[in-house]
């Protein structure tokens, strides 16, 4: 359960996936753990559609404003590709939950 202290903005966060052609963005972390506290960053898993052509550039840009969002909290950005190391992995599933999906 994603810790109640998170202002999450469920009908900006559905905007901001659908804008940005995200298929899926799930939090994990301290964030979905009772050791969340107010200087804590989000951590955010996000996977885009096929079609969608994002560099760099872009998930910087993502990240601000999912930071801008979440007012001003610092956040995490990573994409299904950190789920090949085996460790990270078994980290991140263990607390993953889906904010949204298409």
């Amino acid at each position: 359960m994603i810790h109640p202290s998170l202002n999450l903005p469920r009908d900006k966060i559905v905007e901001f996936c659908r804008q940005h052609r995200i298929k899926s963005l799930s939090v994990f972390g301290s964030v979905t753990r009772e050791d969340f506290r107010p200087d804590s960053d989000v951590d955010f898993l996000v996977e885009f559609e096929e079609s969608a052509n994002i560099g760099l550039f872009e998930m910087v840009e993502m990240r601000d404003e999912l930071s801008t969002l979440l007012d001003r909290r610092l956040v995490d950005l990573v994409t299904p590709s950190v789920l090949n190391n085996p460790y990270r992995r078994r980290a991140i599933l263990k607390d993953l939950e889906q904010v949204y999906g298409a």
